[in-house]
């Protein structure tokens, strides 16, 4: 089962609490370092503090370009009108001209690997018609990603005083492209580099030449943001996400953004803790055609620890009583609370496994019945 922010309620700090792991002093504004299969915070600088994206900003604009792939509104080897807007975007660009054929997969490309503000604007008015249309989309699938802290004001990162983010923020917006679109990630965010128009452009992210397990994923940079860079890698099963902001170069970036990746895998686990449909309890239900209902996870359960402490854990498991029928499989009927060494880590929605249809008119009634005298 994946957690997100939403479901999140341990922090490093109480990991690190608990075991006295020491967090690297990185030479940056904010930054976060989250465990892409769990959603957990494995550390964190100023995680909510907020920020100016610069061109991260991108990442929202590349979600929006497939999610409208994925919905069929777009093609990839769709031709793309280059507005004299995209054509004179100042920053970086991947030089598309008004009278030069480009589609939507190069575009993607100019906006991922060249970071092309003009690449962003073409593709933000083929899907919202205009640039201030698209940034309101930016804004309603921020608000549906739990991006609660996150203000979209155009589809490039150039500088505007209503243009905000944070760490947090910006580290559930690349899981979410990683969850949600897997193979445009792999496929288009480890490219090294990009020819269009005939000029080769590397891509900035130093970290795919620097680390084999690096496959991705943004650089931005304004004089006013500073060096930013979200970077993922992947090392056996396990996948981080790191995000750093404010570096003072190019190089800083890169080198305390590898410091933090190399910090959450040298320290800390992902361990299942439960298979899927794992049977973690029978609770009671009431008015059901059955008298008990297995409560559990419908996935795999994970968590990151620090390395050795699985052993450590220990759970609680609560009903929400009454459990009333009928109930559908996956449908939420308890917590499990999770500490390590006496010290809380989070709860976690528990389900039930199975269908429970709900009982005949005589079983209702006595249930009812029941619970009445139980309320007494």
């Amino acid at each position: 089962m994946r957690f997100v922010f939403a479901l999140l309620l341990s922090l490093f700090s109480l990991l690190a609490a608990a075991q006295s792991i020491p967090a690297p002093a990185l030479a940056a504004k904010a930054w976060v370092l989250v465990d892409h299969n769990t959603g957990q915070v494995l550390a964190a600088n100023d995680p909510d503090a907020r920020i100016e994206p610069a061109s991260l900003t991108k990442l929202m604009t590349a979600y929006l370009t497939f999610s409208a792939l994925k919905a069929g509104t777009i093609a990839l080897d769709q031709p793309v009108p280059v507005s004299e807007r995209a054509w004179r975007q100042e920053g970086s660009r991947m030089f598309i001209e008004p009278q030069k054929p480009v589609t939507v997969q190069e575009l993607i490309r100019g906006v991922i690997v060249q970071s092309g503000n003009d690449a962003c604007v073409a593709l933000a008015e083929l899907i919202a018609g205009t640039e201030e249309a698209f940034a309101a989309m930016m804004n309603r699938e921020a608000q549906r990603l739990g991006m609660s802290n996150t203000h979209f004001t155009n589809s490039t990162g150039l500088p505007d005083p209503q243009l905000y983010t944070t760490a947090k923020d910006l580290a559930l917006l690349a899981s979410a492209i990683i969850r949600d679109f897997p193979d445009y990630y792999a496929s288009l965010y480890s490219l090294k580099e990009y020819r269009y128009n005939n000029i080769t452009q590397p891509n900035r992210n130093r970290l795919l030449w620097m680390d084999s397990t690096v496959d991705g994923m943004k650089t931005g940079h304004t004089s006013s943001a500073g060096y930013c860079l979200i970077s993922s890698a992947l090392r056996g099963p396990r996948r981080l996400v790191s995000v750093v902001l404010g570096a003072e170069s190019d190089t800083v970036r890169a080198q305390e953004s590898l410091k933090l990746l190399n910090f959450g895998f040298q320290f800390f686990d992902t361990v299942k803790l439960y298979s899927a449909d794992q049977a973690l309890s029978q609770f009671r239900v009431w008015k059901g055609q059955a008298n008990e209902v297995a409560a559990g996870f419908t996935s795999d359960f994970v968590i990151s620890l620090p390395k050795g402490q699985a052993d450590k854990i220990t759970a609680t498991l609560e009903s929400r009583q009454p459990v009333l029928a009928p109930l559908q499989k996956g449908q939420e009927i308890g917590t499990l609370k999770l500490s390590l060494d006496g010290k809380p880590l989070g709860e976690y929605p528990v389900v039930a496994l199975q269908d429970v249809p709900v009982a005949g008119f005589f079983g209702r009634l006595w249930d009812a019945l029941v619970l009445w005298i139980k309320s007494l």
